[in-house]
């Protein structure tokens, strides 16, 4: 059972009363949670919806899968390409709004062709606080966001996940990799291959929140300071691994990992 504290009776309260929903299941710890606490909230009144592209990180999708599989939640998975779309692939500072607008106008077919009558999402109150362009077609298309409504932050969803014994409930934040490549770069299924294995070589040497942002052929590794002397004893190896990638140069940011980092330029 969900945590009663008043704001995940709130999220129970605000789920109950919309009868059925598709949530838009990326299988990270927010989307998770939003999942399990509709489940809670509606019983099998609730389809799990998990958009496959190239903006995908690796693995994302097979874990969805298995978490709906294992709760027995009734979910899809909706294959996109957002990269078939100049106003997304050319990569504008508002790319965000176009993709999510494209996103969720599949996912709103779904419901409708299904007869349920929401479509929910997982930001929560602190994301409202950062740049996000995408939340303007969350709100022009009418999809709902319950953990903001409720006035969740990311610090109590985790906590709540922890207590619900919800997997990787302390799981690293993830982000759409188009989130790696400077606003005016254009976007390629090549690039964005190329930030998602390199990120994956930095995972397999025990990294845990990480990002690499693609600056031309240049790896930028944002990475928690406390991981820095990790990530240098193997800086040869790493190095060698992202050249043969394709990079040409790899720079440790020494401000660490943030999120949203190349918003700073906006």
């Amino acid at each position: 059972m969900v945590e009663q504290t008043p704001k995940t009776q709130h999220l129970i309260d605000i789920l109950t009363e919309m009868g059925s929903v598709v949530i838009a299941f990326s299988g990270g710890v927010d989307s998770s949670f939003l999942l399990t606490a509709a489940q809670k909230a509606l019983g099998d009144k609730v389809l799990a919806v998990t958009v496959d592209s190239a903006f995908s990180p690796a693995n994302e999708t097979e874990e969805a899968v298995a978490f709906c599989r294992s709760r027995g939640i009734m979910h899809t998975v909706l294959t996109v390409n957002p990269l078939s779309d100049r106003r997304i692939a050319d990569n504008p500072p508002d790319r965000c709004y176009h993709c999510k607008k494209m996103l969720f106008s599949e996912i709103l077919r779904i419901a409708e062709r299904r007869g349920i009558p929401y479509v929910c999402e997982g930001t929560h109150a602190d994301d409202l606080t950062d740049y996000r362009p995408g939340m303007r077609a969350v709100s022009e298309l009418g999809i709902r966001s319950p953990l903001a409504e409720a006035g969740l932050t990311k610090a109590e969803i985790r906590e709540a996940s922890r207590a619900l014994d919800i997997p990787d409930w302390d799981r690293p934040a993830m982000a759409c990799l188009a989130s790696r490549i400077p606003y005016g770069e254009p976007l390629t299924a090549d690039k964005l291959g190329m930030v998602n294995r390199a990120e994956q070589i930095l995972h397999s040497l025990g990294m845990t929140q990480i990002r690499v942002r693609m600056h031309g052929t240049m790896a930028r590794i944002e990475a928690l300071p406390d991981e820095f002397e990790k990530l240098l004893a193997e800086r040869i190896t790493v190095s060698a691994k992202m050249k043969a990638l394709g990079f040409s140069y790899i720079a440790l940011d020494l401000q660490g990992y943030r999120t949203g980092s190349l918003n700073e330029l906006l």
